[in-house]
């Protein structure tokens, strides 16, 4: 038996008879008879009974008739999930994102993939440091990262998105607010807050660095490990910090962002997944944040 001897006797079930049957499945009558009966000899019980004008059900041909829609419909069902797994059209894919992506990237991104991908479940996981973010890639807690390089890591693959210009997040009663724009060694004697040196964090080394270049001491006041915090901070009045342009985006009271002058004030940001990972739906989702980002820029905002 085989799914064509279902679809045979699906047909003469529905149609009643054997010829309008045999044109239904563009086949000649008699061997479509002759598999009937095969499949019939098979089972051991007689699903039909034929007259010279039409053909009726059996009980036993009753209920296979209700079991064979079912298997046929499974089978297409299966088919066409296959041809969608195959498209990258479904699936299931966890996001990590560093701060400032979570902020004024997600949003425009996680429309655009929705959009494009309606059958991918996409979650998202907001505020993650570089490091961690490698490690969950790893352990498989998430799928891909938007991250900030470096990345060490060679079982990762990493597409550099873009540069970020470095700005610098001030209180708006601080004295260096008054300036249009800042260096490096003009944070000399500032009070600093800064990502955390105990995570790993790549802010925490570029910063760090920029400072080192201009030789400048640094004064750090605080280290905390989520950006939101780093910039609520800011805003009360506790110290100044360097972050990426996008972090911009959380306009709050009492904080001015002034760019960061050099041509080293910039950081990247990146796309990063397992290389052991080649899922259609993963592919598909990489490219279109690739796209997404190479469209993309992000503009200095001041807030008062």
């Amino acid at each position: 038996m085989d799914l064509r001897h279902l679809r045979y006797f699906v047909a003469v079930a529905e149609e009643r008879h054997f010829g309008r049957a045999a044109e239904r499945l563009h086949m000649a009558q008699p061997p479509l008879s002759q598999q009937i009966r095969q499949l019939e000899n098979e089972l051991g019980v007689e699903l039909l009974h034929r007259t010279t004008r039409r053909v009726d059900l059996t009980e036993a041909g009753r209920a296979y008739l209700e079991r064979a829609r079912g298997i046929l419909a499974d089978v297409e069902e299966a088919a066409h999930q296959a041809r969608l797994v195959a498209a990258g059209s479904v699936g299931h894919l966890a996001i990590g994102c560093v701060g400032s992506a979570t902020y004024s990237l997600l949003p425009a991104l996680s429309r655009r993939l929705s959009e494009e991908l309606p059958g991918v479940d996409f979650s998202f996981r907001g505020e993650m440091l570089a490091p961690d973010q490698a490690e969950a890639l790893r352990t498989g807690a998430i799928d891909i990262a938007l991250l900030r390089p470096p990345v060490a890591d060679l079982s990762l693959t990493v597409h550099t998105l873009r540069r970020d210009r470095l700005v610098v997040a001030v209180p708006v009663a601080h004295p260096l607010a008054r300036r249009k724009r800042m260096r490096a060694a003009d944070l000399a004697g500032a009070d600093l807050i800064v990502h955390s040196a105990d995570r790993r964090s790549v802010m925490y080394d570029v910063v760090l660095g920029l400072l080192r270049d201009a030789g400048v001491e640094p004064h750090i006041r605080h280290e905390v490990g989520e950006t939101s915090t780093l910039i609520t901070l800011v805003a009360g009045g506790l110290g100044v910090a360097v972050v990426p342009e996008p972090v911009t985006a959380l306009a709050l009271d009492g904080v001015t962002y002034l760019p960061l002058t050099g041509a080293d004030a910039h950081v990247e940001l990146a796309v990063a997944h397992r290389a052991d990972r080649s899922e259609p739906h993963l592919a598909r989702t990489v490219g279109i944040i690739r796209s997404t980002f190479r469209h993309t820029s992000s503009h200095l905002r001041r807030t008062r």
